[in-house]
């Protein structure tokens, strides 16, 4: 029979079912089914930071896709995780990396993808798509 979520898979999580404020922290939980490989994905329309030069806001649609190995990702510290962008001055191409860069040194997946789907500003839109493979 397939294992489901235990008790001991809430061990470390420390976001979960409480107050929510901005913070660079993710977490996980351990994956029962490391033998498999499986894509989970995570999508957002409400991701924002800000030009590092005029201030204004960017807004974007961002997917995080990954084939987990021993570890899955806590979907709330990614809620807080990406709202600590919201006041933060970068350039969308780095947005995408650091994000990317990140979620793999928290999970170590099989593989990860971040897609970036900034809106219109100035009569162009930025999409940038970060991968990484084991």
């Amino acid at each position: 029979m397939s294992k489901l979520t235990e008790k001991s898979d809430l061990k470390g999580l420390t976001l979960l079912g409480r107050g929510a404020r901005p913070r660079k922290k993710l977490e996980t939980f351990p994956n029962h089914h490391p033998g498999r490989d499986y894509v989970v994905t995570l999508k957002t329309e409400e991701f924002t930071c800000v030009c590092p030069a005029t201030g204004q806001p960017d807004f974007a649609r961002l997917t995080i896709q990954y084939i987990p190995d021993r570890k899955i990702l806590e979907s709330k510290s990614l809620k807080l995780y990406l709202w600590s962008f919201r006041n933060q001055g970068a350039f969308h191409e780095h947005v995408a990396n650091s994000i990317l860069d990140d979620l793999v040194k928290v999970l170590d997946p099989r593989w990860c993808k971040v897609t970036a789907e900034f809106s219109v500003r100035g009569g162009i839109s930025i999409t940038v798509q970060a991968e990484h493979r084991k």
